[in-house]
């Protein structure tokens, strides 16, 4: 009798409020993202929504790499400088239109990284992690030194603002749309990648690359993959930077940079595209908060971000996951899930003890 009541009460779903939130949540999400310019938000906070949204993105490319292969990439910055670099150099030196700088920018900057992932695939741990900090200040020394392309330290200046079928993006109102759509864009695609076969075995080469290879899984192959999807995203946020800013210069770009967005993807949760989101968004708004106390901020900017590793070690990925169960009901159903395959084990032993 009483394993019954648990199996009726393990049956019953959410409730009402819990099923309301489990369908509505995106939507309310996405509505307030298209509201907010106008909630009163200015040229400033629109241009730092701009930015949260560039490294959003940013963030979740490295996130595609390191999230799902389990390959730490210390250069990163570099592919989001290529990119930056690439729509900047054919728009204004050679006149390409915008179009056609974007898709340059994420298909260079996945070249780049099949000519670094074909002779360091193989490279595991802290060594393919030098491998990229070395490629990344490469990277930054030719930009920087390369003048005759580059404009040297000088930068690239004006930049075309981006203009579709005559309508121009001009103003930070306008960009904050089109740079949610690119948002919402590399969200869909890459929950669409981790939810195929090919995320799959990625994630199976994270937990364990020999058990993978032994399952046959082509572990070389698919961490290139995942290197040139990762690359391709970061070109495309580097050219989003640079037809919003309408202004690059090299120190953006350089090798130190890579921390930051490695604290992003810490902070928001490896794996985690939700946290990458928040990662991305809150690291880049926290110092401008902060900016009103001077140059101490960046001792709480750090302290913030040590405490977060340490009380958190999942990120703010792994806190919205925990909420995102409690209110959708998942966490109570796992609960009384346990609690009856340990009661079935217990009643399992009894059974055999009595035999």
């Amino acid at each position: 009798m009483k394993k019954n009541q648990s199996n009726l009460t393990a049956a019953v779903g959410p409730n009402l409020a819990q099923r309301v939130y489990s369908v509505s949540r995106v939507w309310v999400i996405l509505v307030l993202a298209l509201v907010f310019p106008f909630l009163g938000a200015n040229n400033y906070l629109l241009h730092m929504a701009n930015v949260s949204m560039m490294f959003a993105i940013l963030t979740i490319s490295l996130n595609v790499l390191s999230g799902f292969t389990g390959l730490m990439s210390v250069g990163h910055i570099a592919f989001f400088g290529i990119g930056a670099y690439t729509t900047a150099i054919l728009t204004t030196t050679y006149g390409m239109p915008i179009w056609l700088g974007f898709i340059a920018a994420g298909v260079v900057s996945a070249l780049f990284s099949l000519l670094l992932g074909l002779p360091t695939m193989r490279l595991k741990g802290m060594y393919f992690s030098v491998a990229t900090l070395a490629f990344g200040e490469i990277i930054y020394q030719i930009i920087k030194n390369w003048e005759s392309v580059t404009k040297g330290t000088k930068g690239i200046t004006k930049i075309p603002e981006i203009t579709i079928f005559g309508f121009s993006f001009k103003s930070y109102d306008r960009f904050y749309y089109l740079m949610l759509l690119g948002l919402i864009l590399v969200i869909v695609l890459t929950y669409n990648l981790k939810n195929s076969r090919s995320g799959r075995a990625m994630l199976a080469i994270r937990a364990n690359d020999i058990a993978a290879e032994a399952m046959g899984v082509n572990v070389v192959t698919y961490k290139l993959v995942a290197f040139m999807v990762s690359a391709f995203f970061a070109g495309i946020a580097g050219a989003f930077y640079a037809h919003e800013m309408r202004y690059i210069s090299p120190e953006t770009f350089a090798s130190v940079e890579s921390s930051t967005l490695l604290a992003m993807m810490v902070v928001g949760g490896i794996g985690s595209i939700p946290g990458a989101i928040l990662g991305g968004t809150v690291l880049t708004i926290l110092p401008e908060v902060l900016r009103f106390i001077g140059d101490f901020r960046l001792v709480l900017y750090g302290a913030a971000v040590v405490a977060i590793i340490i009380f958190a070690p999942k990120g703010i990925g792994g806190l919205i996951d925990y909420l995102d169960e409690l209110f959708s009901g998942k966490r109570h159903l796992h609960t009384k899930q346990l609690a009856k395959e340990a009661e079935s084990n217990q009643d399992g032993s009894g059974e055999e003890g009595q035999a």
